[in-house]
């Protein structure tokens, strides 16, 4: 197997917006560390600097938040935190607020994503900033093809199965939204390794006109350094990926302080979605990841399987 975890090209448009996500997040956990740690709720922090609670947990959380400087020495203040903690969380606010003034300057402090926002579920705008900040991305589907790799009928079908009542104008947005997700594959700012069941062959959204189009963009794609798809075959019998079902990990690049964002893992339901980042969790998922390469296709026999169902499709 390819280690296309070493493929990130550092200076590619994908990763020009990481800076204002990612020590954004870090500051924010750091702060819940130091809140958590002195036993403050979060309306006791927020009546200490005159915001609502959810003010703070969207500070805490690493969203964007309407604080200033001088509310973040408030917050140093009542959560009684050292001198040397209190000098670094003020450095990475620095940080922070330097990206920021970045990102507003080049237009793209809200995200490019926003754009679609009336389109998609609101839990998924925090998925999108995940996303574009990860450099990492490994997926494992029971059902469906991840939307990272779905081709454009393939989407549609999925669309319009879902929501049958959306305009077409919107549909297309939509459809322009997995396009533009689609890019950072193509640039090579996303690493992916895709653990497919054989049922996301099988299964087919549109048609088999449809799902052929879909395999044959599958096995393209595949190709590339800095993508890795492997199928889960059924004849394996019981594997880890049957008991975590359906997930997507998304990991990041070192950040430029002493702390590490840690990875994030997404599953996503009718529903709603769940963001997990226990470390004991992480773990868990990791090592079915594990476990699943152990009984996986190779990538050579992955993409031999899909060109030979495309054909049979097509027939």
């Amino acid at each position: 197997m390819r280690n296309v975890s070493s493929r990130i090209n550092p200076d590619s448009e994908g990763n020009e917006m990481t800076g204002s996500t990612i020590p954004r997040r870090g500051f924010g956990r750091l702060l819940r560390s130091f809140r958590e740690r002195s036993q403050k709720s979060m309306l006791t922090a927020g009546l200490a600097i005159d915001v609502s609670p959810p003010t703070i947990l969207r500070l805490e959380d690493g969203l964007p938040s309407k604080i200033s400087t001088p509310q973040i020495e408030r917050l140093l203040d009542i959560y009684q935190v050292a001198p040397a903690e209190h000098a670094e969380a003020l450095e990475m606010w620095d940080a922070v607020r330097r990206q920021d003034k970045l990102a507003k300057a080049q237009g793209t402090s809200k995200g490019w994503w926003q754009g679609y926002s009336d389109v998609y579920k609101t839990y998924f705008d925090h998925y999108l900033r995940l996303e574009d900040a990860a450099t990492q991305m490994t997926s494992h589907q029971l059902v469906l093809v991840p939307g990272i790799l779905q081709a454009p009928a393939y989407r549609r079908a999925i669309i319009t199965a879902t929501v049958p009542e959306m305009s077409a104008v919107d549909v297309e947005r939509l459809l322009e939204l997995a396009a533009r997700r689609q890019q950072r594959l193509v640039n090579d700012s996303l690493n992916l390794v895709a653990l497919l069941s054989e049922s996301v062959l099988l299964h087919q959204p549109g048609g088999p006109g449809v799902l052929t189009a879909q395999l044959r963009h599958i096995a393209e794609i595949g190709e590339r350094s800095n993508v890795s798809i492997r199928i889960v075959p059924h004849q394996v019998g019981t594997h880890p990926g049957l008991i975590v079902q359906s997930f997507t990990l998304l990991e990041f690049p070192p950040m430029a302080s002493k702390l590490m964002e840690p990875p994030v893992i997404y599953t996503e339901g009718a529903e709603g979605a769940l963001y997990l980042e226990r470390r004991d969790v992480i773990d868990r998922y990791k090592q079915a990841v594990a476990g699943m390469q152990a009984v996986a296709l190779s990538e050579e026999d992955t993409r031999d399987l899909v060109s030979r169902m495309a054909r049979e499709h097509s027939a």
